[in-house]
C-alpha cells in the first residue's frame, strides 16, 4: 500500500515528525525553499499589466525536487508540513510547481510545535494552501528585488561596484547613522545635585543607619535646577549648619509584573543581554531546538514552539501544565488565580500564533542537560525560565518616600530634601527569572532601605556633598536596543530581524565597537546618498506603511499587484532621475583616518572598503599601492592601552601628545582621540645629517621589520639612519656607525666620535 508523503523543511524537522506519525507516512525534507527569482538578474517583467516573476528552482536543489516529484506520483496524499507562517506557505506553493505535484492530492498542515498532539491535531483537521499569505510573501519577495535591483546599481555608479542596498537594510543603517550623528552633534550640559548623609538624632552609633537623601527645592517651590559650580557653592554654604528634620513620611507597597513570555524580537534581545548571542546565532539554535533533538527514550521532540512569531498568546493546556508546575515547585502562593495573559504590543502581530515556550513545561533545563549541547541548554534554559515566569505572581515591594525640611540657619530659606527606599517584600516570580535591561530602562526597584522614621523626627546632618553632572549623548544601538527600535517602528517581521543585523555589519556599513553599532564611512555615505534622493524609500514611516500593506495583503484586504504598482511606478522615475543628475561621491568621502604611515612612500594610511571587507591603504594611490589588513578591534585595544607621555602638544587641539605603537612602530598621536585624530611620526630628537629635519622613527615592512630612522622631510629628503644597539657613552643619544668598529653620535652637541660602546656604557 502506497505510503502518504509529508513535506517539510529540514531532515531533524522529518525525523522528528517522521517518529510521531508512524510508518503509513513517508517523511521528506525540501531543505527550505526550492525556487526563488534567479541571481544575476531581477526575474520581474513590468509592463502595462502588473508584474510578472520568473522563479526558477536552485542549482542545489534540483536533485531534491526530482526525489520529491518522485515520491508524489507514488502517494496517495501528500501533506505539505512547512513552517506556520507567510515564509511556509510561500515554500509549499513553490513544491507543487516545482515537483509538479497534482493539486488533488495535496493538503496543506500547520502546527506550531513538533509534539504528538499538535501534530495529530494538524494531520486531522488539513486546510487547503492559504493564497493571501502566498500573495503577501510574494509581494514582499518582489517588492525587495526591486528595490534591491534598482537601487543598487545607483551605488554602484555613484559610490563603488559591489554595494548593496535594500528596502528595510538601508532603514535599519539609517537609524544607526542618525544615532551616530546625534552622539557627534550632542553638547554636554553641565547640571550638580547635591546630596545629605542624615541620620536620626541621638541614636548610638551601634544603632545608626546612615541614609541618604537628594536636595529636591526650596519649600513650596519648583525643583532646583543648579546648573554651575558656583550655585552649587551657594546652595552648600547656605546649608552649612541647617536643620534637619523628617516632614512627612509615605509608605506603600508597589508590584513589578513579569515579563512576557518570548516573541521573536524579545528572544533575540534578552539571548544578546544574558547570553552574548547575536540575533542570527540565537534564531539559529532556536530552529535546532523547535525542529527535534533527541531526549533519551522520548526520542526526537521539538523542544520549543515556533521561533518565528511576534504574538504573546499562550494554548490553554501550556497555561495550565505550568500552573500546576509552579504550585508543585514553588507553592500555591505563586501561582495567580487565573492564567495570566498578555496585551499584543507589536504591530500587526499574528494572534493566531503562539509565544515561544517549551513544548512542555515538565521538561526542565536540568533534567534533559544531558541531551543539549552547551548553546542549546543556555537558549532553552532561558525559554522555559520566561514561560514559567510570566505565570507566577508579581513581586512585592515596601516602597518609602520621606520629605526632610532643612532650614537654613544663614538665611530664610527653607529647603526640602527626598530620600526613597524599597525593600523586596515578596519576590514572586523573581524567584526564579529577571528580565535583563537596556541603555534606558527604569532601574530596578530594588534601593537602600531606610530607618523606621516619622513626622517631626529630628536629624543630625553628617556631610553635605555637592556632585558635578553632565547630560550624556544618547547611546549608539546594540543588537538588543536596534531590534527593539525596529519593532516599534514597524519595521520588519520576526524573520526579518536576524537578516537585517546581519546585512549590515557583512556589507562594511557598520562595525561594532564594544558590542555597539558604529556607522562606517562607507555606511554614512551610502545613506546619505540613498536619503537624498530616495526619501520615501529610507522614511521610517514608509517602510512600515509597506509593512502594514504587506498585512493587508495577508489579510485578504488588498491585491498585491495594485500595491506594487503604487510604489514602482514614482520609485522607477526617481533612479532614472538619480543617475543623470547626482554627482559622484568623490573618492576622499570614503577614506577613513588612522594616524599611521606607509611604511614604502610615508604618506599616511587610510581606511577603505572593499569587495571583501575593510583594509588599510596608502592614500598615495595609484603612486604607492600599499596595502594591509585592518586590525581588530581587540588588536586595536591592546595596542591603544600601551602609550606614553611626552611633553609635545597637538597643534590642532592643545592637548598632550602620546607616544603609541601601532604595525609599523612607534608613533604620536594625540590623547584626544578619537576626537581629535592627529597623528605624526615620532621624533627621536636628533637632526637629519643632510637636511637638518627632524629623523623619526620607522620600521621595516613585515611582521619582524627592523626599526631605521628616516627624515621627516621625506620625500624630498631620502636620509636614512641605521642606528647601534648600543647609546652614546657622553649624552646618551643615538649611534650611528661610522667605520669599521667605529661610531659616531648623531647629536652635532655632542661630538662623540670613537670606539662602539660595549653593552653596560663602556667603549669597547
Amino acid at each position: 500500500m502506497a505510503k502518504d508523503l509529508v513535506v517539510v523543511e529540514s531532515p531533524a524537522k522529518a525525523r522528528t515528525v517522521g517518529r510521531f506519525l508512524g510508518s503509513r507516512y513517508s517523511t521528506l525534507a525540501s531543505m527550505g525553499h526550492v525556487r526563488d527569482l534567479p541571481k544575476g538578474k531581477m526575474g520581474v517583467e513590468i509592463d502595462d499589466e502588473g508584474f510578472h516573476p520568473t522563479y526558477t528552482v536552485m542549482p542545489d536543489k534540483k536533485k531534491i525536487v526530482t526525489q520529491l516529484r518522485k515520491a508524489s506520483k507514488d502517494a496517495e496524499v501528500v501533506y505539505l508540513a512547512t513552517d506556520p507562517d507567510r515564509e511556509g506557505e510561500a515554500i509549499s506553493w513553490h513544491l507543487l510547481s516545482a515537483a509538479k505535484i497534482a493539486p488533488s492530492k495535496v493538503k496543506r498542515v500547520v502546527f506550531h510545535e513538533i509534539t504528538k498532539e499538535a501534530i495529530n491535531d494538524a494531520f486531522d483537521h488539513p486546510r487547503e494552501l492559504d493564497y493571501n499569505l502566498i500573495d503577501a510573501q510574494q509581494a514582499r519577495r518582489i517588492l525587495d528585488r526591486l528595490v534591491g535591483y534598482r537601487l543598487s546599481p545607483v551605488l554602484w555608479g555613484k559610490v563603488r561596484r559591489g554595494l548593496s542596498a535594500g528596502r528595510v537594510q538601508s532603514v535599519a543603517l539609517r537609524l544607526v547613522v542618525d544615532r551616530e550623528r546625534e552622539v557627534d552633534a550632542f553638547v554636554p550640559v553641565e547640571y550638580w545635585s547635591i546630596d545629605a548623609m542624615l541620620a536620626k538624632h541621638e541614636q548610638s552609633d551601634a544603632k545608626r543607619i546612615e541614609f541618604k537623601a537628594a536636595l529636591h527645592s526650596l519649600k513650596g517651590k519648583r525643583r532646583i535646577q543648579i546648573g554651575d559650580g558656583a550655585r552649587a557653592h551657594e546652595l552648600t554654604t547656605d546649608l552649612d549648619g541647617a536643620g534637619f528634620s523628617v516632614e512627612s513620611v509615605r509608605k506603600r507597597e508597589t508590584r513589578r509584573r513579569p515579563a512576557a513570555p518570548f516573541i521573536t524580537s524579545t528572544l533575540q534581545q534578552e539571548a544578546s543581554r544574558k547570553l552574548r548571542f547575536t540575533a542570527r546565532r540565537t534564531m539559529q539554535v532556536a530552529q535546532q531546538l523547535y525542529e527535534g533533538l533527541s531526549i533519551g527514550d522520548e526520542g526526537e521532540v521539538g523542544l520549543i514552539t515556533y521561533m518565528r512569531t511576534d504574538s504573546t498568546n499562550v494554548a490553554a493546556p501550556a497555561l495550565k501544565e505550568a500552573s500546576d508546575y509552579i504550585k508543585a515547585k514553588f507553592g500555591s502562593k505563586y501561582a495567580p488565580r487565573a492564567p495570566r495573559t498578555y496585551n499584543k504590543k507589536v504591530k500587526g502581530a499574528q494572534e493566531a500564533h503562539e509565544a515561544i515556550r517549551p513544548t512542555s513545561i515538565l521538561r526542565a533545563p536540568q533534567e534533559i542537560r544531558a541531551y543539549l549541547n552547551n548553546e542549546q541548554f543556555r537558549l532553552y534554559d532561558l525559554i522555559w525560565k520566561r514561560m514559567l515566569a510570566s505565570q507566577m505572581t508579581d513581586a512585592l515591594f515596601d516602597s518609602t518616600r520621606v520629605d526632610i525640611s532643612a532650614k537654613s540657619g544663614k538665611s530664610a530659606n527653607e529647603y526640602l530634601f527626598r530620600a526613597t527606599g524599597s525593600v523586596l517584600k515578596f519576590a514572586g516570580f523573581r524567584t526564579l527569572y529577571m528580565e535583563g535591561s537596556d541603555d534606558n530602562d527604569d532601574a530596578d526597584e530594588d534601593t537602600p532601605p531606610l530607618p523606621e522614621l516619622a513626622g517631626g523626627d529630628a536629624l543630625d546632618c553628617l556631610s553635605i556633598t555637592p556632585d558635578q553632572h553632565f547630560t550624556q549623548p544618547p547611546p549608539r544601538f546594540t543588537e538588543p536596543t536596534l531590534i527593539r527600535a525596529l519593532e516599534e517602528q514597524g519595521i520588519g517581521r520576526p524573520s526579518t530581524y536576524a537578516p537585517i543585523l546581519g546585512t549590515i555589519v557583512d556589507r562594511d556599513y557598520v562595525l561594532k565597537d564594544g558590542g555597539r553599532f558604529v556607522p562606517t564611512r562607507l555606511g554614512i555615505v551610502v545613506t546619505d546618498l540613498l536619503t537624498a534622493n530616495f526619501p520615501d524609500v529610507m522614511n521610517v514611516g514608509f517602510t512600515a506603511m509597506m509593512e502594514q500593506q504587506l498585512d493587508n495583503i495577508a489579510e485578504g484586504q488588498r491585491a498585491w499587484e495594485p500595491m506594487l504598482k503604487e510604489f514602482y511606478d514614482p520609485f522607477d522615475e526617481l533612479i532614472e532621475k538619480t543617475m543623470k543628475e547626482a554627482e559622484r561621491v568623490p573618492r576622499e568621502l570614503l577614506e577613513e583616518e588612522t594616524g599611521e604611515f606607509c611604511e614604502k612612500c610615508e604618506s599616511p594610511m587610510v581606511i577603505k572598503s572593499g569587495r571583501y571587507g575593510r583594509f588599510m591603504a596608502c592614500s598615495g594611490y595609484p603612486e604607492c599601492k600599499n596595502t594591509r589588513p585592518v586590525e581588530s578591534d581587540e588588536e586595536r585595544a591592546v595596542r591603544e592601552r600601551v602609550s606614553e607621555e611626552t611633553d609635545a602638544h597637538c597643534e590642532k587641539c592643545e592637548r598632550p601628545m602620546v607616544v603609541k605603537s601601532g604595525r609599523n612602530g612607534r608613533f604620536l598621536a594625540c590623547s584626544g582621540y578619537p576626537e581629535c585624530k592627529n597623528a605624526k611620526p615620532l621624533p627621536v630628537g636628533v637632526d637629519c645629517p643632510k637636511c637638518g629635519g627632524d629623523l623619526v622613527e620607522r620600521k621595516q615592512r613585515g611582521r619582524n621589520g627592523k626599526i631605521f630612522y628616516g627624515c621627516i622631510n621625506y620625500p624630498d629628503c631620502k636620509s636614512v639612519v641605521n642606528p647601534l644597539a648600543q647609546p652614546c657613552p657622553d649624552c646618551g643619544k643615538l649611534l650611528a656607525s661610522a667605520g669599521r668598529r667605529k661610531a659616531r653620535c648623531l647629536d652635532d652637541a655632542c661630538g662623540y666620535e670613537g670606539a662602539v660602546p660595549q653593552a653596560g656604557g663602556a667603549a669597547a
